[in-house]
């Protein structure tokens, strides 16, 4: 029984130590690390900023009444085109109950006045006729009756637009608002049975309808403090839009705003530019838009893989490492240009000979030694 034992406590340490070398052996005979290498070449870059914001009419008109009231009907819906002239929707005036007694006491003021004008008139023309009154007394006379009938018409037509809203006396009580430019009727934000209040020196008044040209829109985005100052009028812009994909437009900046605004800790600059408008597209107001500006654009230099660069930790200068033999590298300072996010401009430091080295990924150690391990187990 000892003997069966012993061998078998030999067996085991056996085992152990052949597990030991196998792994041994496999550790130490890894293969050493090959990095690839990349030769500069010529190309070109933009260095390019987006801007984001939407796209607006160029001129949009707010129709507001002359006149308070009520919106008795309304003839036309959102999206229809419109000419200069067309009736929109009508007004029922509400007269104001102080504004029309006094307008009636002017009425009824003028005509006494005007009854009074005609008897002294009557009686002066006849005394004229005969020779007691002179012409230029006469003159006065009918001066003063002509203008007490004018005094009277004036009452008359005011009390009519106080009561109706217009002096012709019409019937029906209302007062047209009509379109005052052509295009497309954006926005309604009144119902019939509305009260809308006239506009004046004290307020806007109430909003009637707003129309825009549809055909005439321009980009309004914000661009950040730190590349506003590589901006300039009439730079091209591509406008991209959210609800039609794969479609760019042309548009030409026209506006940087001399003032910028605080966002979230970051100064913002209004923008705006012409867009571009293209007749086999319908571009609805208030799209969200990106619009692409160039900031910087050079051609046919030399250029290298962003991802080739390190920087030096205390100077934090760029370098990358050249090869000099079989995977054997050297550090070599250099200087970089524009950049894309992808490749980089080289000013100077390397030349299109140069074969530069490129930093592979780092496998996960636990996964090696598991897959170490597990083919020391087949082994043994």
């Amino acid at each position: 029984m000892k003997k069966i034992l012993k061998w078998v406590g030999l067996s085991v340490l056996g085992l152990g130590v052949l597990y030991a070398a196998v792994f041994f052996i496999k550790s130490n005979s890894k293969s050493a690390i090959t990095y690839e290498t990349h030769k500069p070449f010529i190309s070109n870059i933009e260095k390019k900023t987006v801007a984001t914001g939407k796209v607006i009419p160029e001129d949009e008109v707010e129709i507001k009444p002359q006149i308070s009231g009520i919106i008795d009907k309304i003839y036309l819906e959102e999206g229809a085109e419109v000419k200069a002239g067309d009736l929109i929707a009508v007004i029922k005036v509400v007269p104001n109950e102080q504004s029309l007694y006094q307008a009636k006491g002017r009425v009824n003021n003028a005509k006494v006045a005007l009854s009074n004008s005609e008897l002294d008139y009557n009686r002066n023309k006849a005394l004229f006729d005969k020779g007691v009154v002179s012409a230029q007394d006469f003159q006065n006379i009918e001066l003063a009756y002509n203008q007490a009938k004018l005094e009277l018409e004036n009452a008359k037509n005011d009390y009519q637009i106080i009561l109706r809203g217009s002096a012709g006396g019409s019937s029906s009580a209302n007062t047209n608002i009509r379109a005052t430019v052509t295009g497309t009727i954006l926005e309604i934000p009144v119902e019939e049975g509305d009260q809308v209040i006239q506009s004046n020196n004290f307020n806007d008044g109430t909003t009637i309808a707003a129309i825009a040209d549809l055909g005439k829109m321009i980009f309004e985005g914000k661009v950040d403090e730190g590349e506003v100052g590589k901006l300039e009028l009439g730079m091209p812009l591509k406008i991209s839009l959210g609800a039609i994909e794969d479609k760019e437009f042309d548009a030409e900046l026209k506006f940087i705003a001399p003032k910028g605004v605080e966002e979230s800790g970051a100064v913002q600059f209004k923008i705006e530019g012409d867009v571009n408008v293209e007749d086999d597209f319908l571009i609805r107001a208030g799209y969200s838009a990106n619009a692409s500006l160039v900031l910087e654009k050079k051609d046919s230099i030399l250029v290298i893989p962003e991802a080739l660069l390190q920087f030096d930790k205390e100077t934090d200068k760029p370098y990358v490492e050249v090869a000099t033999g079989e995977q054997e590298f050297e550090r070599r300072d250099i200087e970089i240009g524009i950049s894309d996010g992808v490749n980089v401009e080289i000013v100077s430091g390397l030349s299109e000979a140069d074969e530069v080295k490129q930093w592979n990924k780092t496998e996960p150690i636990k996964k090696g030694l598991d897959e170490e391990e597990e083919d020391a187990d087949e082994d043994a």
